[in-house]
């Protein structure tokens, strides 16, 4: 399993040609206690940084990007029940939704933990 990041604060678990993707704990810090989110629907299917999404707090509403291109193929139905596991387990139970890659080279733009953590500084 990879796990990369983006400049939006995306995090993307990646296995064979599916990635999990969530926000990232500097996102869920900045937006303070998440309220709402909007998921993209199951067959969707979005090119790399189009708006997939939206996740709103008690600050502030942001867009959830796609990371790389490809096709939505779950949602986390629980993160929708209880957006506050966005917060409470931002990298594990508060997932955002999966996607089927369609074009696997565009994972090499993105960052490793290293890079994104110097990146969020």
């Amino acid at each position: 399993m990879t796990v990369k990041y983006t400049e939006d604060h995306e995090w993307l678990k990646i296995e064979g040609n599916i990635a999990t993707v969530g926000i990232t704990v500097h996102a869920q810090d900045a937006l303070g206690d998440v309220v709402f989110v909007d998921l993209p629907a199951v067959g969707a299917t979005f090119a790399q940084k189009e708006t997939a999404g939206v996740v709103e707090s008690v600050k502030a509403a942001a867009d959830v990007y796609m990371p790389v291109s490809g096709e939505v193929t779950e949602i986390n139905e629980a993160l929708k029940a209880d957006p506050s596991l966005a917060n409470s387990d931002p990298l594990g139970a508060g997932w955002f939704f999966k996607i089927k890659l369609s074009d696997p080279s565009q994972l090499d733009a993105l960052m490793d933990e290293t890079r994104y953590t110097a990146f969020a500084a």
